[in-house]
């Protein structure tokens, strides 16, 4: 090799050096902390976007962080439907889970959705290990009634998330493994029996509080959480749980189980809840990784560190690095 030739190597060798040191600070923050990821959206159908998430997934465990991965399976399991000529019905944005839809619910979670995501993950290893929230008892959920126009609407095995039980969880953790859980609860009631299909995003919000995780990421397909949406797409960059909690309200249905799941999860001691844009190839790694970040980070009221100021009004500008710890 030529003199000339090395040098151009080097030259074009240098941007790639210059990320992994860009990514120097966030590596020694998170460091052997847990991150849980609720896995959704267009990242869970586009075969391009489901292989990145997966490499996502793979380097983050690589660099020494402890992922869990959640997961629902809304398209797929309305597909199942329609196939074994079953309706799909929705109330107040939650399907409502009859007896017969429950079993094609779980059939769908953990022997397809799961399935394929475990496989993924493990053609970079024998990393992954999938799981429901009924095994081990992981998860355990009473009935969830929905309020529509001041009733209470009874929505049939669709729970509410009472108790989580972390311990196999954190055994796997521990023992350098991938947890995928599917959404799927047991019930709570000892008489019961049976199990609940359980909303992803709540069932991502309960794990990250009860491990104690870093950060909860939720991908979408949005930018984020938008200002004044639909008369301006600015992406609020970084609010706190109290300016969240003000605009929950206001925001549209298929957002508000997103965003109460942040709100749940950094008031349960997470340290950030980020909603991302799943539809952007290795999103994860770019909001982990880099100063910008990209999405809509959710912090407590109270920062119990030194982190970049922001102004009264929500931020809308692309955040810098929260640095080391």
């Amino acid at each position: 090799m030529s003199t000339s030739e090395a040098s151009t190597r080097k030259h074009t060798a240098l941007p790639k050096a210059q990320t992994l040191i860009e990514a120097l600070p966030w590596l020694t923050r998170h460091h052997g902390r847990t991150v849980v990821i609720k896995f959704g959206g267009n990242a869970m159908v586009d075969e391009e976007l489901k292989a990145a998430f997966a490499q996502d997934v793979v380097f983050l465990r690589h660099a020494g962080l402890r992922p869990v991965v959640v997961h629902g399976g809304g398209p797929q399991i309305s597909k199942q439907l329609d196939a074994l000529g079953l309706e799909s019905q929705f109330r107040a944005g939650l399907r409502v889970t009859t007896p017969e839809t429950m079993d094609v619910v779980r059939m769908v979670l953990a022997g397809q959705v799961q399935r394929e995501l475990v496989n993924l993950l493990n053609q970079h290893g024998p990393l992954a290990v999938g799981m429901t929230g009924e095994d081990a008892r992981i998860m355990a959920a009473t009935r969830h009634f929905a309020e529509i126009d001041g009733e209470a609407v009874d929505l049939g095995r669709v729970g509410s998330i009472t108790s989580v039980d972390t311990g196999a969880i954190e055994a796997l953790l521990d023992d350098g493994r991938i947890p995928v859980i599917s959404s799927i609860a047991h019930s709570a009631d000892a008489g019961d029996g049976g199990v609940f299909n359980v909303n992803a995003d709540t069932a991502a919000a309960a794990l990250a509080a009860a491990l104690g995780a870093e950060t909860l990421m939720v991908l979408t397909d949005v930018e984020g959480l938008y200002a004044d949406w639909p008369r301006s797409d600015d992406v609020i960059s970084e609010l706190t749980a109290s300016q969240l909690e003000k605009l929950l309200p206001e925001l549209a249905s298929g957002m508000v189980p997103k965003m109460e799941g942040c709100l749940h999860a950094v008031r349960g001691g997470v340290h950030t809840a980020r909603v991302l844009d799943g539809r952007v190839p290795h999103s994860i790694l770019l909001e982990i990784f880099t100063d910008e970040g990209i999405g809509t980070m959710v912090v407590p009221d109270a920062v119990p560190e030194p982190r970049a100021q922001a102004p009264d009004d929500l931020r809308t500008q692309p955040r810098k690095a929260e640095g080391p710890a």
